[in-house]
Order: structure tokens, then C-alpha cells, then sequence
């Protein structure tokens, strides 16, 4: 039989998004007329009503792919997303959970109770069961583990004493194995046994006797070499693999770098004790991304677009009093300048030019230093020859637009020394703007944290302030 959830593949989820909101509009406006109409029966007529429109929904839900739900819940307020989310059958509770956003899961969490919760966890995969216990309340996680069979519990331990950002956190545990002494004939007739092989499943990992992984047995090559020939005779001896111990961005990279499907994880023994599959990493990169923007922004948390005023404003305070001190900072740097502001008025019209030059391109060189640092793309090596580079691009672009500022602010105040002021303190400032750019992340990866956190806010701060101190500062030298 066919799936409905791949039937309806092809429709937009904006499309299924518009459709469940148009049910939701409908069901509550037929519900508002019919609460106020007085009739016999008022009660019975009212139900019949209330059911009329959500069976609908019901249905239109069941057909949806449990990431389409998940986009929906996240775009609805709360109390139309516990409603749709009631309506959602208990089978795929545990599959939309893992797909909706952090912010989006606590509140779902929070409406159901643990006999639910267990009942959602346990349909999962041992992989899945782990990434989603953390959110848990730990008397549901420790009546789950007491339901799942010893081979289970056993693989949803060793996943959680994992860090979440490690290989071993995000491996599963599916994944087929076949000797190196038999022939393609013998492990085609395994895999018609076995009668389905688990998702994105592109090879099969060679072992031997003890579980040590000898190489891989890519599907394709079963497929166009001769059936009698042995395993050992056509695998890849020498593949791609990770331990569990490894970084998760760097396996990300290497999935990138190689166009894996999936890949072997073994121990310090070299035996095979999981898998990375594409999607899973996908997932991690994804991630990653969004907490980096989230960061950039002085957000410390994913934050659910629906939550409360008082929620959401705990979740920007952080950056938000970390900017008002930078900007007393700044604001005192003006201060000391005051007198050289009245005797020329001139001055305040073009220092807020200068500063948000050097902000903007702080950040682009911040942006890109972020980015190196992520990849792995910036070592000691070449480390000073970014720096270099960037202060070259940062020299360049300060004579060539401190010039055009130079003269235009000759033409608008008619002050030849004011107009070369303006052109010295936008190429210094752009300089330091180079440096703060590049020094900012590399100071917040050596105190431990990633480059993305702050960064933004210590380079703006930095070209801010004296990109304020060198424009002020040489013109009170240089016209007063």
C-alpha cells in the first residue's frame, strides 16, 4: 500500500499551512455563532459542530509528513497549536517531537502527560530516544528506560554519555554487517533475508570475527561485479570512519568534503559500535547554523515566536545590557570631545559616518573569521597571512572611500583640513576595524566558547569607540 504521507509529498507545506488555518478560522467561527444561537438541544448541536471541522483537520494532519507538522505547530499561536497538536495521532507524537524546534517541544511537552510521553519515546529509534531524553522530565525518562528491552536500554545509555555535539551523540545503531570471506552471491541472498535495509543505507561494513572493521562494501559495486567473487575482493579497505570521541562539526565536515551517505564509527579497538547517516548530520549542521545566527543576534536561546513577553525578554537581556555598557563606553568617548563638538558643529553630522564604516566592515571581516574558525580553515599557519590580507582589503577600502568622503565633505562644509580629517579617520578606523574584526572571534574561541558568540557585539563596540576617539581626536589637533 502506498503511504499518504508520500502521496502528498508534493504539495507545499505553505499550501498545507493555509489549509489547517483555514479549518482553524472556519471551526472557531461556526463555534462562536453556535454558542450564541439559543436552540433546543444546544449542547448536542454544539459538539456536532465542534466535530464537524476538526475531523476534517484530523484527516488533512494524518496525511502531512511529521516535519510538515512540526512546521506548522511552530507558525501557530499556542492555543491553536495544543489544539492541532491534540489532534495529532499518539503514534507520531514521538517522530513530530523530534522534529519541531526546542522552543516549540517544551510546550508540547508540557501538555502531556508521562504515560504519553513514554508511550511517544518508546516508538522511536535508540538514536532518536536519546536526542530527545534530555528534554524529558526525568521520572519519564526513568519509567521509559524501564520499558525498553536490555539490548535497548543498554544503546540509549551509551548515546547519552556522549556530549550532544560528539559523533557519539548523534550515531544510530542500524546498520548491516557482512563478512569479508563470503562471496557477492552469499551477501546479495543475506540482504533478500534481511527483506529491507535501514534508511540511507549506501554500503555495508566488513568485519571480522570480533566485530573489528576490515573496510565497507559499497551497494553499487555488489550490483556490477561478478556475484562470485569475494567481499574481500571488490570492499574499500580504507574508508572513511570516526569515533565516537570526534568533534560532530568535524564529522560534518568530512560528510561535506566526500559526499558520505553514511559512515563507520568503531572504538579505540577498532570495532564497529555505530553509524552517521547524512541525514543526522544534516540535522547537526542545520543546527549549528541557526545557533550561530541566534548568537550574532545576543539571543541565548532558540526562542518560541508565541512565548511570553516576559520569557522572551529574559532571553535578550544578556546582550541588551552588555550594548548599553558598550555604548556608555562610547558614549563617554564623545563626552571627552565635548568642546571640540560646539566650536564645530560640522563634526557631529560626520562622526556616526566614520563609526558605522568601520562597524560594517569589522563585521565583514568578523563574519568571515567566524566562518574560517567553524571550518577549520584557519590554523597557525596561516594565520598571519589572513591578518595581512585583511588589513590590506581594510587599507585599500579606507583610501579609496575616505577619499570620496574626503571630498565630499569638502563640497557640503567647504573646509579643506576638515575634509582630510574625515579622509585620515576613515582609513584608521577602517584599520582597526580589521583588527577587531579578526582578533574579536579568536579571543572568544581561546576563552572557549564559539567564535560566533559576542562577536558582532565586541567588534561594533570596538570600531564604535574609536573610530569616535580617531576622528574627534585628530580633528581637535588638526582644526581647533
Amino acid at each position: 500500500m502506498t503511504d499518504p504521507h508520500e502521496t502528498q509529498a508534493h504539495e507545499p507545506v505553505e499550501d498545507s499551512l493555509r489549509q489547517v488555518m483555514d479549518l482553524l478560522a472556519r471551526h472557531k467561527l461556526v463555534e462562536s455563532l453556535v454558542h450564541k444561537q439559543a436552540m433546543p438541544r444546544h449542547e448536542l448541536v454544539e459538539s456536532l459542530v465542534h466535530k464537524q471541522h476538526l475531523v476534517e483537520l484530523t484527516k488533512k494532519l494524518d496525511t502531512l509528513h511529521p516535519a510538515d507538522v512540526a512546521y506548522i505547530l511552530e507558525t501557530l499561536p499556542l492555543e491553536e497549536r495544543m489544539l492541532v497538536w491534540d489532534l495529532v495521532k499518539a503514534d507520531r507524537d514521538g517522530d513530530i517531537l523530534l522534529e519541531v524546534s526546542d522552543a516549540v517541544r517544551e510546550s508540547l511537552i508540557a501538555a502531556m502527560d508521562n504515560r504519553e510521553l513514554v508511550a511517544a519515546a518508546a516508538s522511536l529509534d535508540t538514536d532518536e530516544i536519546a536526542d530527545l531524553a534530555p528534554d524529558l522530565p526525568k521520572d519519564v525518562v526513568q519509567e521509559l528506560m524501564k520499558s525498553l528491552d536490555q539490548a535497548k536500554r543498554a544503546q540509549v545509555e551509551s548515546s547519552l554519555s556522549y556530549d550532544e555535539d560528539s559523533v557519539g551523540g548523534l550515531m544510530d545503531y542500524d546498520f548491516v554487517t557482512i563478512r569479508a570471506d563470503v562471496t557477492l552471491e552469499v551477501a546479495l541472498r543475506y540482504l533478500r533475508f534481511l527483506s529491507e535495509l535501514p534508511p540511507h543505507t549506501d554500503k555495508l561494513f566488513v568485519v571480522d570475527r570480533d566485530g573489528r572493521l576490515t573496510g565497507t562494501l559499497p551497494l553499487k559495486r555488489m550490483l556490477v561485479h561478478d556475484p562470485d567473487a569475494h567481499v574481500a575482493a571488490v570492499m574499500s579497505d580504507d574508508p572513511v570512519l570516526f569515533h565516537p570521541s570526534d568533534p560532530a562539526s568535524d564529522a560534518a565536515q568530512a560528510f561535506e568534503r566526500y559526499d558520505l551517505v553514511t559512515a563507520p564509527v568503531v572504538d579505540a579497538q577498532n570495532r564497529l559500535v555505530g553509524r552517521l547517516t547524512v541525514d543526522v548530520v544534516l540535522d547537526f549542521i542545520r543546527s549549528e547554523s541557526e545557533q550561530d545566527m541566534l548568537q550574532l543576534a545576543g539571543l541565548q536561546e532558540d526562542e518560541d515566536l508565541f512565548t511570553t513577553v516576559w520569557k522572551a525578554a529574559k532571553n535578550r537581556w544578556l546582550w541588551l545590557a552588555i550594548n548599553l555598557c558598550t555604548a556608555l563606553v562610547a558614549s563617554r568617548v564623545v563626552g571627552a570631545f565635548e568642546g571640540s563638538i560646539e566650536k564645530l558643529a560640522a563634526l557631529a553630522a560626520l562622526m556616526p559616518i566614520v563609526a558605522g564604516m568601520g562597524g560594517n566592515s569589522g563585521n565583514q571581516t568578523s563574519t568571515l573569521v567566524v566562518r574560517g574558525l567553524a571550518l577549520g580553515l584557519i590554523n597557525k599557519d596561516n594565520a598571519k597571512r589572513i591578518l595581512t590580507k585583511e588589513l590590506g582589503i581594510a587599507l585599500l577600502n579606507g583610501s579609496v572611500w575616505g577619499s570620496v568622503m574626503g571630498v565630499v565633505t569638502y563640497l557640503l562644509y567647504g573646509n579643506a583640513p576638515l575634509g582630510g580629517v574625515m579622509a585620515a579617520a576613515m582609513m584608521l578606523n577602517l584599520l582597526v576595524a580589521a583588527l577587531a574584526g579578526y582578533f574579536a572571534p579568536s579571543l572568544i574561541v581561546r576563552s572557549g566558547r564559539d567564535p560566533a558568540f559576542g562577536s558582532a557585539v565586541l567588534t561594533t563596540f570596538i570600531t564604535d569607540s574609536m573610530g569616535f576617539f580617531i576622528f574627534l581626536g585628530l580633528a581637535t589637533v588638526v582644526l581647533l
